[in-house]
């Protein structure tokens, strides 16, 4: 059984967990940097990025959280997601640059704006999991606005990728674990 980690300094890591066990993972709460040596993968899940970041280097994570993507595969949602990416803007601010991609905080409007959504999946997530609509909770989101070449687009929302790959890595600009789909955890157990 692969055991996974979920950052857990704030956001709804519980319910991360859980998806996880139910995946068929072991989940793992990381909050401190010897707990990471013990994974085979990371959750980072959604809050808020910049306090996340805050707490991050209070807690003197943030090299180590960038050291364990280059090895390990990492699997970052809504906050999580922004952490991950090469660029964020609105405003911008420091990330861990996993990913190859731009990233605009809280591009879909403010917390009265948050939604539930039915998503348009791509051809190569159809392919690795079971087809069907992939409902997807949406909180004060970031948006998507630039991929590098490496990147796939594994689900979209309003035309704009909101589910993508790169190697190792997964990022959701929305919350998977706050649905019973596990689709989403069961792909980024693929890749550890």
């Amino acid at each position: 059984m692969k055991r996974v980690g979920v950052l857990s300094l704030l956001g709804d890591f519980a319910a991360h967990a859980e998806a996880l066990r139910r995946a068929g993972a072991e989940p793992a709460l990381v909050r401190d940097r010897e707990e990471l040596r013990s994974l085979d993968g990371l959750v980072i899940p959604g809050g808020e990025s910049t306090t996340m970041l805050k707490l991050l280097r209070y807690d003197g994570l943030l090299d180590d959280l960038t050291e364990f993507g280059r090895r390990k595969p990492v699997f970052g949602t809504c906050a999580g997601a922004i952490l991950m990416a090469q660029r964020v803007s609105n405003p911008e601010q420091e990330s861990l640059a996993l990913m190859d991609m731009d990233v605009e905080r809280n591009s879909y409007g403010r917390q009265i704006d948050s939604r539930v959504a039915v998503l348009k999946t791509e051809p190569d997530f159809e392919s690795r999991t079971a087809a069907g609509e992939l409902e997807a909770v949406f909180i004060r989101a970031p948006r998507i606005r630039r991929l590098g070449p490496g990147a796939k687009i594994l689900a979209r929302f309003e035309g704009d990728p909101v589910l993508v790959e790169q190697g190792r890595h997964l990022a959701a600009t929305f919350h998977p674990e706050l649905t019973r789909d596990l689709r989403v955890h069961e792909l980024f157990l693929e890749k550890l």
